[in-house]
Parts: C-alpha cells; sequence; structure tokens
C-alpha cells in the first residue's frame, strides 16, 4: 500500500519544501472548500453539502448547531454557526434561527449539527 505525502513551503528548509501536517492539510482543504462553494453555488447534491460540512465542521471537538441559508433555487447566501455548546451538548433557540432566516431572506435551510463523540444520527423532516 503506498502512502501518499503532501508538502508545503518552508523557506527555512535547504529544499524551500517540508511535509506538511495534518492540520496543514485539513486547513487547505478547508480554505479550498471555502472558494469552491461560496455565495451562490447551488447546494441541491446531499454529496456536495456532506462534504462541504465535513470540512466546516469536522474537526471541531465541541458541539455547534450551524445553518446553511439558501435560496429559492437552493443556491447558497450564508452559511453560521449559530450556537456553541460544550462537549456533549448545545442550546438551540428555534426563534433565533426563524430571525436569521428572515433577515437574510432564506427560501431554504439547511440544518446542522456535528457530534464530536463520533455518534452520527441522522434524522428526516
Amino acid at each position: 500500500m503506498s502512502k501518499t505525502i503532501l508538502y508545503t513551503t518552508d523557506e527555512s528548509t535547504t529544499t524551500g519544501l517540508r511535509e506538511a501536517s495534518f492540520e496543514e492539510v485539513i486547513a487547505a482543504a478547508r480554505d479550498h472548500m471555502s472558494r469552491r462553494i461560496r455565495r451562490g453555488t447551488h447546494l441541491t447534491s446531499p454529496k456536495a453539502t456532506r462534504d462541504y460540512l465535513t470540512l466546516k465542521l469536522g474537526t471541531l471537538e465541541r458541539e455547534v448547531f450551524a445553518v446553511i441559508f439558501l435560496d429559492k433555487r437552493h443556491r447558497l447566501i450564508s452559511y453560521q454557526e449559530m450556537f456553541q455548546g460544550t462537549i456533549d451538548g448545545a442550546s438551540v433557540h428555534p426563534r433565533e434561527v426563524v430571525k436569521e432566516a428572515l433577515k437574510q431572506n432564506a427560501a431554504a435551510v439547511i440544518l446542522a449539527h456535528p457530534h464530536p463523540s463520533g455518534v452520527a444520527e441522522v434524522f428526516s423532516v
């Protein structure tokens, strides 16, 4: 099995490169995904939405409640982490989510709540 090694620039080394750390790879992936998915991007695919949220929320060590606000064609208006919690819980105030959705003039929302424990539950509404 081959191992892929990713490099980053480092002027303090003789070659100008060094092996990238896990954190640097994740940060670069987040940056790339943020440029790919910005205001106006269609989020009509569950896979694209899952990939976007995995990069945004996947490394958090605390619970948050995030909302993706979409227009009537399911194009991204904005992404917001509205509520932050602790390692095992986050309080959510639905009234604040509705107020923000109206403020953003959103026609649809995607609600996201990661589980730092790694236990995933999927709910369909």
